[in-house]
């Protein structure tokens, strides 16, 4: 099932914004300031080709507050948009029966693009 909702996935609208996630995270990657929000784009970017079938964790961390300010930050500068546009995609897709599965992972996606710093995809 996981490969027949991937296949559907890539190809209404998956492979779009994964390749949205992939352009701006090599942007980011051009400077130094912005690599460590380029390094989590590309965590969204492979999230969102494949969603079905994985799932976001949170990491134990031992770096002390530093997730929580890259968060905060991110949340700032961006980060609200990209959650909001996959919280709308999700409520939208959730509307009928079959897009329930669809509407499910946007908003897992969601919850990942929202606070992207210390959870780890599996």
């Amino acid at each position: 099932m996981n490969f027949v909702g991937n296949l559907i996935w890539i190809v209404f609208g998956g492979f779009f914004i994964f390749l949205e996630y992939l352009v701006g995270g090599l942007v980011l990657c051009l400077t130094i300031v912005g690599i460590p929000f380029g390094v989590q784009l590309f965590k969204l970017a492979i999230a969102s080709l494949v969603p079905f079938g994985t799932s976001v964790t949170n990491v134990p961390s031992s770096t002390g507050c530093l997730y929580t300010l890259m968060n905060i930050l991110w949340v700032v500068f961006g980060g609200i948009w990209v959650a909001l546009t996959h919280f709308f995609f999700g409520i939208l897709l959730c509307i009928t029966i079959i897009g329930i599965p669809f509407g499910r992972q946007h908003l897992k996606l969601m919850g990942l693009a929202f606070t992207p710093f210390g959870k780890a995809i599996g």
